[in-house]
């Protein structure tokens, strides 16, 4: 089993990632359902390419012959996390992915006992949102004594690419949760807080998203709640088929992506710190083929496992230009 499988690598993100790892030296196979730009795609890189649909069980275990470490790409991932999760299971494969989704992480929970009996690691949102938020938080936890409470949010700018538009349409939900004292709840989708991205402080509605999970099990932290400020053209109106396959080298340049955070400790210390990095697009595989990389290096422990709880809150600064900073810490009833 020597292989990094890259599955959904013609799509938008699939192909950066491909290309990534290939210029890290790891030995990839490109995989997909369709076939004609997949070999197109494998002769572009001089890799092997596997086509399999991911409808029957014999497919995907012959698909996954000889592979160490499969990344999934191909989203939406609420169709596809579950048969290669599990197919990842059966061959002994790490799985990575770059999910954005709730339902991912919460299979990922439900696999947990099966992934620690089998050796496996399941490591969904290995790049994206997920290993940024999870950096972030990791690090301004540290500056407490015992996290109590996250409150995280992204800055979401630029156009999105038609696959995740695609998968945001099909995994939207009317509820609005966050995680109080170490359970998922309901929450007023109303109740707006105050984020400083480092440009000023903005309001930032409140959004449903896997690092209610994620940080959770990563920091320890029983309550947690996440945020959205959205500015420029993030979610598209229309047919969403005809989007272009998604923001061009130039755009993702011109638009930077932020992350804010608020950490309280059980003493009610609260420290803040905000996270400056490039497109989400540029950074995502990136991450994701770095995060192969290590884990193809032996960087593994079995079950259900997030970025920042296995390689550290310093792993967003090791993409391309990412900076941490830390704003100021303050008495918790200080907080804006």
């Amino acid at each position: 089993m020597t292989h990094l499988m890259i599955y959904g690598a013609t799509g938008y993100t699939g192909r950066m990632a491909a290309a990534h790892a290939k210029t890290l030296g790891l030995p990839i196979l490109v995989a997909g359902r369709d076939e004609t730009p997949l070999r197109t795609l494998a002769e572009e890189l001089g890799v092997d390419a596997r086509v399999f649909a991911l409808d029957e069980t014999a497919d995907i275990d012959a698909g996954l012959t000889d592979v160490a470490v499969l990344l999934n790409c191909a989203g939406p991932f609420l169709h596809t996390a579950d048969p290669l999760m599990r197919g990842a299971l059966r061959n002994g494969v790490h799985y990575l992915d770059i999910a954005a989704e709730l339902d991912s992480y919460r299979l990922a929970e439900t696999l947990e006992d099966a992934a620690q009996a089998a050796g496996v690691m399941l490591l969904p949102g290995s790049g994206g949102s997920v290993a940024m938020l999870g950096s972030l938080a990791g690090f301004a936890a540290s500056h407490v004594a015992e996290p109590r409470k996250i409150s995280v949010a992204l800055h979401v700018t630029g156009a999105m690419s038609r696959g995740s538009a695609i998968s945001a349409s099909q995994n939207l939900t009317t509820r609005t949760m966050a995680r109080v004292d170490g359970v998922l709840v309901d929450r007023d989708p109303s109740k707006l807080m105050d984020f400083d991205f480092g440009m000023g402080v903005v309001p930032c509605f409140p959004v449903t998203l896997p690092d209610l999970i994620t940080l959770w099990r990563s920091t320890g932290a029983p309550n947690v709640e996440t945020f959205v400020h959205v500015s420029g053209t993030a979610f598209p109106e229309g047919d969403l088929s005809d989007m272009p396959d998604g923001p061009t080298s130039e755009e993702r340049n011109a638009s930077r992506y932020q992350a804010s955070v608020c950490v309280t400790g059980a003493d009610g210390l609260s420290v803040r710190a905000v996270l400056d990095t490039v497109n989400g697009y540029s950074f995502t595989p990136l991450a994701a083929a770095e995060a192969a990389r290590r884990v193809m290096r032996g960087e593994a422990r079995p079950g259900f496992q997030t970025p920042a709880g296995l390689f550290g809150p310093g792993f967003a600064e090791t993409i391309a230009d990412t900076r941490i900073t830390l704003l100021d810490s303050m008495p918790a009833h200080a907080e804006t």
